[in-house]
Protein backbone atom coordinates (compact mmCIF):
# COMPACT_ATOMS: atom_id res chain seq x y z
CA UNK A 1 0.00 0.00 0.00
CA UNK A 2 1.65 3.55 -1.27
CA UNK A 3 1.44 6.30 1.48
CA UNK A 4 -0.15 9.89 0.32
CA UNK A 5 2.51 12.27 -0.42
CA UNK A 6 1.01 14.47 2.70
CA UNK A 7 1.66 12.12 5.64
CA UNK A 8 5.74 11.74 4.34
CA UNK A 9 5.42 15.58 4.48
CA UNK A 10 3.35 15.62 7.92
CA UNK A 11 6.13 13.03 9.45
CA UNK A 12 8.61 14.93 8.54
CA UNK A 13 7.49 18.26 9.92
CA UNK A 14 6.22 16.02 13.23
CA UNK A 15 10.64 14.78 13.02
CA UNK A 16 11.77 18.46 12.73
CA UNK A 17 9.67 20.06 15.50
CA UNK A 18 10.86 17.28 18.16
CA UNK A 19 14.13 18.20 17.00
CA UNK A 20 13.93 21.46 17.29
CA UNK A 21 11.99 21.24 20.38
CA UNK A 22 14.71 18.83 21.91
CA UNK A 23 17.61 21.01 21.43
CA UNK A 24 16.44 24.28 22.22
CA UNK A 25 15.71 22.41 25.53
CA UNK A 26 19.19 21.06 25.54
CA UNK A 27 20.14 24.80 24.47
CA UNK A 28 18.56 26.32 27.27
CA UNK A 29 20.13 23.94 30.30
CA UNK A 30 23.35 24.49 29.37
CA UNK A 31 23.41 27.91 28.93
CA UNK A 32 21.29 28.40 32.45
CA UNK A 33 24.05 26.12 34.07
CA UNK A 34 26.66 27.52 32.21
CA UNK A 35 26.75 31.41 31.42
CA UNK A 36 25.76 32.36 34.74
CA UNK A 37 28.35 30.55 36.59
CA UNK A 38 31.00 31.65 33.95
CA UNK A 39 30.22 34.98 32.61
CA UNK A 40 27.69 36.53 35.14
CA UNK A 41 25.13 36.48 32.01
CA UNK A 42 21.02 36.10 32.80
CA UNK A 43 18.77 32.83 33.14
CA UNK A 44 17.13 32.42 29.64
CA UNK A 45 13.40 30.78 29.00
CA UNK A 46 12.65 28.05 26.31
CA UNK A 47 11.20 30.64 24.07
CA UNK A 48 14.50 32.37 24.63
CA UNK A 49 16.75 29.31 23.79
CA UNK A 50 14.96 28.71 20.23
CA UNK A 51 15.43 32.50 19.45
CA UNK A 52 19.35 31.74 19.24
CA UNK A 53 19.36 28.90 17.29
CA UNK A 54 17.19 31.13 14.97
CA UNK A 55 19.63 33.69 15.25
CA UNK A 56 22.91 31.31 15.44
CA UNK A 57 20.98 30.06 12.12
CA UNK A 58 21.05 33.15 10.59
CA UNK A 59 23.96 34.60 11.45
CA UNK A 60 26.12 31.24 10.75
CA UNK A 61 24.19 29.35 8.36
CA UNK A 62 21.40 31.03 6.43
CA UNK A 63 18.66 29.70 5.34
CA UNK A 64 19.79 28.83 1.30
CA UNK A 65 20.10 24.90 0.69
CA UNK A 66 23.41 23.59 0.07
CA UNK A 67 24.45 24.01 -3.75
CA UNK A 68 25.25 20.69 -5.40
CA UNK A 69 26.13 17.68 -3.76
CA UNK A 70 28.37 17.51 -0.76
CA UNK A 71 31.66 15.73 -2.84
CA UNK A 72 31.06 18.86 -5.32
CA UNK A 73 35.02 19.53 -4.67
CA UNK A 74 35.60 16.44 -5.83
CA UNK A 75 34.06 17.15 -9.20
CA UNK A 76 35.84 20.14 -9.01
CA UNK A 77 39.37 18.88 -8.12
CA UNK A 78 39.37 15.96 -10.60
CA UNK A 79 38.70 18.73 -13.62
CA UNK A 80 41.61 20.58 -12.30
CA UNK A 81 43.59 17.39 -12.09
CA UNK A 82 43.18 16.49 -16.14
CA UNK A 83 44.10 20.24 -16.68
CA UNK A 84 47.25 19.26 -15.43
CA UNK A 85 50.44 18.73 -17.36
CA UNK A 86 52.76 15.57 -15.98
CA UNK A 87 54.87 18.62 -14.64
CA UNK A 88 52.62 19.84 -12.72
CA UNK A 89 50.98 16.79 -11.80
CA UNK A 90 54.37 15.30 -9.94
CA UNK A 91 54.49 19.24 -8.14
CA UNK A 92 51.37 18.71 -6.73
CA UNK A 93 51.93 14.97 -5.85
CA UNK A 94 55.17 16.34 -3.87
CA UNK A 95 54.04 19.24 -2.01
CA UNK A 96 50.74 17.36 -1.10
CA UNK A 97 53.66 13.90 0.23
CA UNK A 98 55.71 16.55 1.63
CA UNK A 99 52.65 17.98 4.13
CA UNK A 100 50.61 14.94 4.31
CA UNK A 101 52.67 11.49 3.85
CA UNK A 102 52.76 9.32 0.80
CA UNK A 103 49.31 8.85 -0.85
CA UNK A 104 48.36 6.82 -3.73
CA UNK A 105 49.73 5.22 -7.21
CA UNK A 106 53.27 7.21 -8.19
CA UNK A 107 54.00 5.26 -11.41
CA UNK A 108 51.08 5.80 -14.25
CA UNK A 109 48.63 2.83 -14.63
CA UNK A 110 49.30 0.70 -17.90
Amino acid sequence: MKRHPVFKVLKVMTVVTVFIAIFSFVLMKLWNWLMPGLFGLHLITYWQAIGILILSKIIFGGFRGRPGPPWHWRQRMMERWEQMTPEERERFRQGMESHWGPFGPTEPRK
